[in-house]
């Protein structure tokens, strides 16, 4: 089964970002409870003062949809969605590098 990934672009509204960016942080601290959630990292850009990436594997594309289901996850989407000017995202598929456990490679 191949991994999963994103890296998803969060605009906050004006002066939200580092409010976006504990609420993510907790679910990143929420998915250290998670062995399918391999990397869940939250990043400020430099360029753009409201803009959050947040990097993301999974296992697999069923464990990363499984985790919108789970009741802390939703909670946490309610509390981030009024401080949420926009959301891209690019769904990804991990192939190996340094960081990561690849047991068949690609």
């Amino acid at each position: 089964m191949s991994k999963f990934g994103m890296y998803a672009k969060f605009t906050a509204k004006p002066g939200e970002r580092d409010a976006l960016a504990a609420i993510l942080l907790e679910s990143a601290a929420a998915a250290e409870a998670v062995a399918e959630c391999e990397l869940y990292i939250i990043n400020h850009a430099e360029t753009e003062p409201d803009v959050l990436w947040v990097t993301e594997v999974w296992s697999s594309r069923e464990a990363h949809a499984a985790s919108l289901a789970l009741d802390t996850t939703r909670a946490a989407i309610g509390r981030a969605i009024p401080l949420i000017a926009g959301v891209e995202s690019t769904k990804i598929r991990p192939v190996g590098g340094k960081g990561l456990a690849f047991s068949n490679g690609i």
